[in-house]
């Protein structure tokens, strides 16, 4: 039997496939650098073998699949180059992988980890479903019909894939490291909506969506009357949120689901549009929504003595203003405060004002210093620069977040793609013995 062995397993895409094909009952194992990753616990889990970097991990025999972030001279790779083994590089292996199943791929600059989260769950009710995840979950179901998966638009890694169908949640500007520009980005979504077999379910409000051309059907929902599917008479309470969906202005059904903000009342009506079209049981599919319970590091919460602590990957304004909006529909009577770390300074450079206009949205904002990346320089940019544009803004460190003490019955957002979760597992401590 094929042993197939993952360089770089812990990258959340490599760690979701690599449980999926664990449940089909192939022999996974994989490698990678000896930092501990939020990955982990779902493949230590699955009793899925996570060894050092060692070339010796090669053997003859092999299927070699190769995170996109290392290079052919890495040595793991260089020994299977050597040993003349299969080396497929991730995003080459789930387009293949894709053909066994009618495929559901999840796009657009916000929200397709928490859309693809949500779709798996609520199609899981009524068919078998197989799904990987951005936020380091797969599940491969034996005998499944679909497969639900996220496709991400960064370096174009999306083109890799001609699945059935696509949802495609928005367009905007992101990986200014990468695209040059808005029109560089539509024009990579629209090669990809032209590799969709059966169907596009694209978010209508969007004003490039609406460009989108394709040889299928183009099916758009979103709050405008326009759109094919759209949600009205939105009301929150304790429970969640509830909405009308009409279909081409006729009313169709209610649906309830146990989250806040209109970006997750958009994510639940892309998941709505696509069952309908597949003919899924409207019945499971209302149950399915509201039982769901979200996906990792989206709104993630817990408390902490009077406080209510939140992490979330948001790393852009859009989804910074979106996770802030949804705090405050929640908890509509408590302080929202901010605790941010940029990513990356490309994009800290490229939407500095941006970023500053969307914490501004909080009560009150602390920054941590900028995360950094492997593939770029730091230049003259430096957290200051940031703090400069939100008033009242404080700096916080790893060794001293006591400053958040003060904050009682509030609620904490800590966001960023980074390692973000650092600092708020160091207050959880000072929270403890305080």
């Amino acid at each position: 039997m094929t042993v197939y062995h993952f360089v770089g397993i812990k990258g959340s895409g490599m760690s979701a496939l690599a449980q999926v094909l664990h449940d089909m009952d192939y022999v996974v194992q994989g490698s990678d650098i000896e930092k501990r990753f939020f990955t982990q616990i779902a493949l230590e889990k699955s009793g899925i073998t996570i060894l050092p970097f060692n070339e010796e991990n090669v053997q003859p025999g092999m299927t070699i699949i190769a995170g996109n972030a290392f290079p052919d001279t890495h040595p793991e790779i260089a020994r299977a180059i050597e040993l003349g083994l299969p080396i497929v590089r991730y995003h080459k292996f789930l387009g293949d992988f894709l053909k066994n199943f009618i495929s559901v791929g999840v796009t657009g600059a916000h929200g397709k980890t928490s859309t693809t989260g949500l779709l798996s769950h609520v199609m899981g009710g009524a068919k078998p479903t197989s799904f990987l995840i951005g936020d380091g979950t797969g599940k491969g179901v034996q005998g499944a019909e679909y497969f639900v998966f996220e496709a991400c638009e960064y370096r174009r890694h999306f083109l890799s894939y001609y699945p059935d169908y696509a949802i495609m949640t928005n367009i905007d500007f992101d990986h200014p490291d990468y695209y040059a520009n808005i029109e560089d980005v539509f024009q990579a979504f629209q090669q990809m909506a032209l590799q969709v077999n059966k169907g596009i379910i694209a978010c209508g409000d969007d004003e490039y969506l609406q460009r989108i051309q394709a040889k299928v059907p183009v099916i758009f929902y979103g709050f405008a009357e326009e759109n094919d599917f759209q949600a009205r008479n939105i009301a929150t309470n304790e429970q969640g949120t509830s909405f009308d969906v009409f279909v081409r202005n006729t009313f169709y059904e209610t649906f309830t689901i146990p989250s806040y903000g209109k970006h997750n009342v958009l994510n639940a009506l892309a998941v709505i549009a696509l069952c309908k079209y597949e003919n899924l049981d409207t019945d499971i599919v209302k149950e399915q929504l509201l039982s769901f319970g979200g996906v990792k590091r989206r709104f993630s919460e817990k408390h902490s003595g009077s406080q209510i602590l939140i992490d979330d990957y948001a790393h852009h304004p859009t989804e910074i203003t979106a996770t802030v909006d949804s705090a405050k529909q929640k908890y509509p009577d408590k302080e929202v405060v901010a605790v941010f770390q940029p990513h990356t300074y490309t994009r800290t450079q490229a939407f500095l004002d941006e970023f500053a206009d969307a914490l501004n949205l909080a009560d009150k904002v602390y920054l941590c210093e900028i995360f950094g990346s492997a593939r770029e320089h730091q230049g003259k940019l430096s957290i200051e620069d940031l703090q400069a544009k939100i008033p009242g803004a404080e700096l916080l460190t790893e060794d001293d977040t006591a400053p958040l003490l003060k904050h009682e019955d509030s609620v904490l957002l800590f966001m960023g793609a980074g390692d973000i979760q650092k600092f708020q597992d160091a207050y959880e401590k000072l929270a403890e013995v305080r």
